[in-house]
């Protein structure tokens, strides 16, 4: 039955739908109005009302549908830079993978993406490292004996775990300078002030690195500290002069003694040269006297064998060369034995020593002249 039809099976023209009228059964009723507008007319008149506003009728909603999916391929394909990883979220919760460098997709708007930059991050504290400015008191710590130090100072660290990092703690950069800051002071507060000034700047370094990844770990941060470098440390500007004058002072006795090390050195090692030298002539001296003994004992030993086999002979030579010995470089006048008493002995004989006029024997009574 249609929508439109307002007459019934047997009633009149102004009949109900069951053959009366609506104001109940007779004529004499209020008159009946027309008969209501039908749906398909109010359809077919709002299309033609919207095709009538709307240019281009249905070829712009295909249009606009076209549009709005090129728009969300657009929100749903994003590209992951080559130092960054993507967090994706699904109704603002986590997924437990992680998005690689290069072009992934997801579902915009359920899903969206976080980027975190994975490279090394340099957080500077310190008075010139600081965005207060230089005059800022960041910097400013107290040591353990009572001294007032300006320490500069870099903490260099890197996102470990992405999505710790973005969602448990809400400023992390503000963490990380917060947690280096607490941990230099608590450091040079249990030192003195000249272990931070030279003497033990690594050793500070790296146990306020050890410091800082703690407290961040407490605060499940995501983040790994690599190094803490310190810069510069100062003492504060209305003190300047006279830390100088104790450096200064500082330096000169370090001098002094490293010059007194040096002439130490340089006399302890002559004196070992010298105790060497002694020591190698001693033992050459040593080497000398035994050989020669040796030598000696050897040449007695070979002499003796001689000996016992011909005494008399090696008797006479063994005269023969002590004599040779001793009258070799002695002046002496050598008679003949023929001579018998014809040449009479003068002593002393000068005529042996040359320049000296000698008086030469008589020989048969007479004398044979001077020289």
């Amino acid at each position: 039955m249609p929508w439109d039809n307002t007459t019934g099976g047997g009633g009149g023209r102004n009949g109900g739908p069951w053959g009366q009228s609506p104001g109940g059964g007779g004529s004499g009723g209020p008159p009946r109005r027309g008969p209501g507008p039908n749906l398909e007319d109010i359809l077919n008149r709002g299309r033609d009302r919207l095709s009538g506003q709307m240019p281009g009728g249905r070829w712009a909603v295909v249009g606009a549908g076209v549009v709005l999916v090129i728009l969300w391929g657009f929100n749903a394909f994003y590209t992951i830079d080559p130092q960054e990883v993507g967090v994706e979220l699904q109704f603002g919760r986590p997924k437990p993978e992680l998005s690689d460098p290069g072009l992934h997709f997801h579902l915009w708007p359920v899903e969206t993406v976080e980027r975190v930059n994975v490279t090394e991050n340099q957080t500077g504290i310190g008075s010139a490292n600081t965005a207060r400015g230089a005059g800022s008191d960041e910097g400013l710590m107290l040591s353990g004996d009572q001294n007032i130090v300006d320490v500069r100072f870099s903490v260099l660290w890197a996102v470990s775990d992405p999505v710790e990092y973005l969602f448990n703690v809400r400023e992390p950069e503000d963490m990380v300078r917060a947690a280096g800051e607490s941990a230099m002071r608590q450091v040079v507060g249990s030192r003195p002030a000249q272990d931070i000034f030279r003497n033990d700047r690594a050793g500070i370094a790296e146990e306020v690195r050890g410091i800082i990844q703690a407290i961040l770990d407490s605060y499940k941060l995501g983040v790994r500290v690599s190094q803490v470098a310190i810069e510069n440390v100062a003492p504060p500007a209305e003190v300047a002069d006279a830390f100088d004058e104790v450096q200064r002072a500082e330096q000169d006795e370090d001098r002094f003694q490293e010059e007194a090390r040096q002439y130490a050195n340089t006399l302890l090692g002559d004196a070992r040269g010298q105790a060497a030298k002694l020591r190698e002539d001693a033992a050459a001296y040593r080497t000398r006297v035994v050989e020669e003994a040796k030598g000696e004992a050897a040449r007695f030993i070979s002499v003796y064998t001689e000996y016992a086999k011909a005494p008399e002979i090696t008797r006479e030579r063994l005269y023969l060369e002590t004599m040779e010995q001793v009258l070799g470089d002695a002046n002496k006048v050598l008679l003949d034995d023929k001579a018998g008493g014809n040449v009479l002995p003068y002593l002393p004989l000068p005529g042996v020593t040359p320049g000296v006029q000698t008086v030469k024997p008589l020989v048969n009574g007479q004398s044979t002249g001077s020289n």
